[in-house]
């Protein structure tokens, strides 16, 4: 059993702490370039209204990072957490052969946390993980100061790469 007794304030990665314009052209295109749109994300800047809300609540609640990102992008996504001065929290990849649209992953993930922990809020950029997590009873915050690309977004739903 966790000791941390806090809510969980939960983030997505990409388009909600990370800026993925400059990686989103990997997307573009009938053969999308999934291991170059991942690379890239090393170089993501941050985006500072969603970093602001995860120091803001990192002394309330127990920082969670849930992200569509595959597993096997682990160690340059905890190390580009720890370059934006991220505070430590637990991060939830996606299985490398997971392809379900982002707000079925998701949604499953808030739900199982859900079970033995309070989560005060989940903060995304997708719409559609949104909707769904409200709808299962969740407190939204909806990432909307990041330019999302609708080839991120049809990826997100259709392909369940991130």
């Amino acid at each position: 059993m966790d000791k941390d007794a806090r809510p969980s304030a939960v983030f997505d990665l990409d388009g909600t702490l990370a800026d993925t314009a400059h990686r989103q052209h990997f997307l573009e295109g009938a053969k999308r370039d999934w291991r170059g749109f991942f690379a890239a994300a090393v170089d993501d800047p941050p985006l500072a209204e969603g970093v602001r809300m995860v120091l803001d609540s990192a002394e309330a609640c127990r920082i969670v990072y849930l992200t569509g990102r595959p597993e096997r992008c682990r160690r340059d996504t905890v190390d580009w957490l720890s370059r934006q001065g991220l505070p430590a929290g637990e991060l939830l990849m996606r299985r490398d052969d997971d392809r379900r649209p982002a707000r079925r992953m998701k949604l499953d993930v808030l739900r199982r946390m859900g079970r033995s922990q309070e989560v005060r809020m989940l903060v995304d950029d997708d719409e559609l993980v949104c909707d769904d997590a409200e709808a299962a009873g969740f407190a939204v915050v909806r990432a909307r100061w990041a330019d999302t690309s609708a080839a991120l977004k049809d990826a997100q739903e259709r392909e369940g790469r991130t």
